[in-house]
């Protein structure tokens, strides 16, 4: 009789039972339908994409060109998407009115002189705007004992302007009758922004005072602000009940950012509106006109001529030639060396050209000289918002100064020629062993007209002294700045 365990032994050495083989070939199987699986899902995969790219590839071209978004790209904002509310006096009427002449254009623009009482109009006058007679304000609040409660009635035009219900607007302008607005400049500040979204763009006033008493964040009137339609809207719905809550406000002007700031819409600062608030020349700030377009000036009333010789609109009117050949350039500065003379020159296009003795470097001729007094008539340099470099006493140091006389456009060279005139004022006598800038009478200044000047980073233009066999003239180019090229000395 046999062992049982030596039976199990043998019994499972036994090769008739060979167990392995079904697992092996379910192994197999198991493989070969994973990868029959994953082929099939990579082949989907590639085909997916393929079909996606087909699909999708015409579309996009269709959308890049679509009509709607082209349009919306090239429809800037032009003069007959902005309407002008203009803050008058009926008084001051007749002598503020020549202002207003020199700017608008009423074939070209829409505006409303808004006025606190009827004034006489003439039918040559036809070119103004329209005037209207501001809302009674007298149920509405104003307690402030050294101001006027026409303050009121201002800081209502924008609201009132609405209300008449005119189309295609996309900003109202404020400005005051002593106001004088570079159109072109306007636009060209206006087209940065999207007209639909809530904008309130101005600027501070010069004085820091006047900035802390008021507010820093406030846009002052009288250099003008814009406003967009919708924000326009929206101040309308809510702009009586503001102005109740602050009847112990000075002006309109902070009553207006009063309502900004319960609205909640900041001032976007565009330092190119002027307010002004300095008395005596503008000289030193027109000289050094920061990298912005100039897009208006105020208080032309308070303060001198910008041109000698000549009265206000006079002054005014001769700067319209250069604002009609190249608005964007407008007092915009260059700053070059004649080194052979020891020469520093400082270029206001359209304005004045200074000639130094010496060198000066560019971060003292970008600050503006202080030939103003600050708005509390002193003669005090920490007054400003901004700043400023005091006048030179050195007699070898004084500025000789040209004024501009006359414009021409050479169309063929597709370039202006600007001529300057020098303002004959006794020099003290410099004992400097040096060239002489009264040997010059004028200084002619080639440029071409550069239209996209404001579409590109803000950069000062260079300017080179050029050859010239005219006696007692100094001719000069201004342009963009070639690559590499700086203002140095």
């Amino acid at each position: 009789m046999k062992d049982p365990e030596k039976l199990m032994w043998d019994q499972g050495r036994s090769p008739a039972q060979p167990r392995p083989w079904p697992s092996q070939k379910l192994m197999v199987w198991l493989i070969l339908f994973v990868s029959l699986t994953y082929i099939f899902y990579m082949l989907k995969l590639v085909s997916t994409s393929a079909s996606s790219t087909c699909n999708h590839a015409p579309s996009s071209v269709v959308r890049l060109s679509s009509p709607n978004v082209t349009e919306k790209h090239e429809q800037k904002t032009e003069l007959r998407h902005v309407v002008f509310g203009i803050a008058a006096s009926s008084k001051l009427w007749e002598h503020r009115k020549k202002y207003i002449k020199l700017w608008y254009k009423k074939k070209e623009m829409r505006g409303v002189v808004w006025v606190d009482d009827r004034v006489k109009t003439e039918p040559k006058e036809a070119g103004l705007p329209a005037v209207k007679i501001s809302t009674d304000t007298s149920n509405l609040l104003y307690t402030n004992k050294q101001g006027h409660r026409s303050a009121i009635r201002i800081s209502r035009i924008v609201s009132e302007t609405l209300r008449l219900g005119l189309r295609d607007v996309r900003w109202f302008v404020m400005g005051d009758d002593d106001t004088v607005f570079v159109t072109d400049n306007l636009l060209r500040i206006l087209n940065k922004y999207d007209h639909n979204q809530l904008y309130y763009i101005g600027s501070l006033s010069e004085s820091h005072l006047q900035n802390i008493f008021f507010s820093y964040g406030m846009a002052y009137g009288g250099g003008g602000f814009a406003i967009s339609y919708p924000l326009a809207k929206a101040l309308l719905k809510m702009q009586d009940r503001c102005i109740q809550r602050y009847p112990a406000l000075y002006g309109s002007d902070d009553r207006m950012q009063a309502c900004m700031a319960e609205l909640g819409v900041p001032l976007t600062k565009e330092i190119g509106f002027h307010q002004y608030d300095v008395y005596g020349n503008l000289f030193g700030l027109l000289a050094a006109h920061p990298v912005t377009p100039l897009v208006s000036l105020h208080h032309l009333d308070v303060v001198e001529p910008i041109f000698p010789n000549a009265s206000r609109v006079e002054a005014l009117q001769r700067l319209t030639i250069p604002m009609k050949l190249d608005s964007a350039a407008l007092f915009q500065q260059s700053i070059c060396y004649d080194k052979k003379r020891k020469w520093t020159i400082s270029v206001s296009w359209g304005f004045a050209v200074q000639i130094f003795r010496g060198i000066f470097s560019p971060r003292e001729m970008e600050m503006p000289s202080r030939t103003f007094l600050n708005w509390y008539r002193r003669a005090d340099y920490t007054a400003y918002a901004f700043n400023t470099r005091p006048v030179s006493r050195n007699p070898c140091q004084k500025p000789f100064v040209f004024y501009f006389s006359k414009a021409k456009l050479n169309s063929t060279l597709r370039q202006t020629v600007t001529e300057y005139e020098r303002y004959r004022v006794p020099h003290p006598e410099c004992r400097w062993k040096m060239a002489d800038p009264s040997a010059l009478d004028k200084v002619m200044v080639h440029k071409k007209p550069d239209p996209h000047l404001w579409d590109r980073a803000p950069r000062r233009n260079c300017c080179r002294v050029m050859k010239s066999n005219k006696k007692g003239t100094m001719e000069i180019d201004v342009g963009i700045c070639r690559d590499g090229e700086i203002s140095e000395p």
